[in-house]
């Protein structure tokens, strides 16, 4: 038996990226979510061609050109929830949604049908094409940020505040 005091898994996990860190094992750019596709992983200098991904627990599968690995560690999971009441009361009026992912999207739209909400009123702010496809139809308007991070999309959504209906509504 080994004289190591235990540790939980997730702070075996912690200190395992830690370590590797500090021992300059991942010695990579960050990539945003919307830049992890293989003509961005084709471009990786040859010194960072292990990667790792941090994701949540849906993800987009991705194409790896030769040469390139991916260790995968899920950090985060979504889980779908009924809208409260007010909620559905705020979305019978015109609003704004900043929807983070594919899995929001679909999550939103069924919650709309399901509680009989229309999507007409309703403008919705995303991170990428990709979550704009699966919003479906229906909506207002469905804007996409330029680049994939969480600062360009609130930026959108208060861009949006101010200019409260598309040019010829």
């Amino acid at each position: 038996a080994s004289s190591r005091p235990k540790t939980s898994p997730t702070r075996r996990r912690a200190i395992w990226v830690a370590t590797a860190r500090s021992v300059g094992a991942w010695k990579v750019p960050t990539l945003s979510a919307g830049d992890v596709r293989s003509a961005a992983l084709a471009t990786l200098a040859p010194g960072h061609r292990h990667l790792l991904r941090l994701a949540g627990e849906e993800r987009v599968a991705l194409n790896l050109p030769a040469g390139v690995s991916i260790e995968e560690r899920v950090v985060y999971a979504s889980l779908p929830r009924e809208m409260p009441p007010a909620l559905i009361a705020v979305l019978r009026e015109p609003a704004i949604v900043a929807v983070h992912s594919a899995e929001a999207a679909h999550h939103l739209t069924a919650q709309c049908v399901r509680h009989g909400i229309r999507r007409a009123p309703l403008r919705l702010a995303v991170l990428s094409q990709r979550i704009a496809h699966a919003a479906g139809d229906g909506w207002g308007e469905v804007a996409t940020v330029p680049y994939p991070e969480d600062k360009a999309l609130l930026a959108l959504a208060r861009q949006m505040c101010q200019d409260p209906w598309p040019t010829g509504r």
